[in-house]
């Protein structure tokens, strides 16, 4: 008998994504505290892939997830905790100590921030297994078969060099494959540098059909002329319109076979209230979303939801203006939900914030 997840909307028989990364264990002091000051700590799961997966699968995606975990109680109460998502997890390799040495999952500490004071992470996710497994001995043609979406970001190729490895394999077959590939470059300044950042993601640049955010990337005015800077310099951390358009015309025009690229623009109030806007290169044009302002309950994970909420949308051909304002409001949600993840199950939920339609629903 072939089973078969209710929860899977039908018109997604044809659409299979699957993301790879790592999956940590996430602590947290409770009631806003400092690492210094607590007693206790909130434990839970998350990592940009994870989550990008475990919220496509709550929007009924069929959504699978590949990583590498220790095979000990931290590894499989990760594994247990997307199950229970719904997020397919057939592929994950849990490791032994003769594969992974270390035999430990990847950690992290969020400080949440309040009012003034910013959220801060302390990461403990060196010699990790996904940092020590070799993959050299997985399948990645046989992993890959049968998807049709394949995300990856900039987070896991800093972890080690085997995983940059796995990343370019990853990318090149699934090229092969036709499938329809999503990158966001993530920068993460404690796990690798800036130009290491750069040199590596702009590798993947000829190989992406939606691009998340547009750094860390190497964009030169001249490709002979280094000196001659980057077109995204001096470019502000909130651009306008035109400004933003420009940066995209220069991405298309250097990579054509990029079909997408969105980025979202935050505007920092304070460590408690933020605004958000996203723009959109798409089918030709450039698309400003509306601009949301909100208070913040736990931010990490915005991005994440914001990428997956993009997704979401062009896997349903939402028009280009739903899409940047689906993507939008879905990492607002986001922030108002506790943990990585953006646990949302209902799509009409973020449709209403999308419309600015703040009414009590019952």
């Amino acid at each position: 008998m072939e089973h078969k997840n209710p929860l899977l909307a039908d018109n997604h028989e044809t659409q299979k994504f699957i993301t790879i990364g790592e999956i940590m264990l996430r602590l947290t002091p409770p009631n806003y505290d400092k690492i210094r000051m607590a007693t206790n700590f909130e434990a839970s799961y998350g990592g940009s892939e994870a989550n990008i997966a475990l919220a496509l699968a709550n929007l009924g995606i069929d959504s699978t997830f590949f990583t590498v975990v220790p095979n000990n109680s931290l590894g499989k109460s990760a594994v247990r905790m997307l199950r229970s998502n719904d997020v397919h997890c057939t592929p994950v390799i849990l490791t032994t100590p003769e594969q992974t040495p270390t035999h430990r999952l990847g950690s992290y500490y969020l400080e949440t921030g309040y009012g003034i004071r910013a959220s801060k992470v302390t990461y403990d996710r060196k010699h990790s297994a996904m940092a020590e497994f070799d993959f050299d001995t997985v399948d990645l043609n046989e992993l890959l078969d049968d998807f049709t979406w394949l995300h990856l970001s900039g987070i896991t190729p800093a972890i080690s060099k085997s995983c940059r490895k796995l990343i370019l394999d990853s990318l090149r077959i699934a090229r092969e494959k036709g499938m329809t590939i999503s990158f966001d470059g993530n920068f993460r300044s404690k796990m690798w540098t800036w130009e290491e950042a750069r040199d590596f993601c702009t590798l993947c640049l000829p190989y992406i059909d939606v691009l998340f955010g547009i750094e860390p990337y190497h964009l030169w005015k001249d490709e002979n002329d280094h000196t001659k800077g980057d077109v995204k310099d001096g470019v502000p951390l909130q651009p306008s319109y035109e400004q933003q358009d420009e940066i995209f015309q220069a991405f298309i025009e250097r990579y054509p076979n990029l079909k997408c690229i969105a980025r979202h623009v935050r505007y920092a109030h304070s460590g408690s209230e933020n605004s958000l806007k996203a723009y959109m290169w798409y089918e030709g044009h450039t698309f400003e979303s509306k601009l949301f302002t909100f208070n913040i309950l736990d931010r990490v994970g915005g991005g994440d939801a914001f990428a997956s909420g993009l997704i979401y949308a062009m896997m349903n051909d939402y028009k280009p203006m739903d899409v940047v304002n689906f993507a939008v409001a879905s990492s607002v949600i986001k922030h108002t939900i506790r943990g990585d993840g953006n646990i949302t199950d209902d799509v009409s939920t973020i449709r209403n914030l999308m419309n600015m339609n703040y009414d009590i629903k019952r």
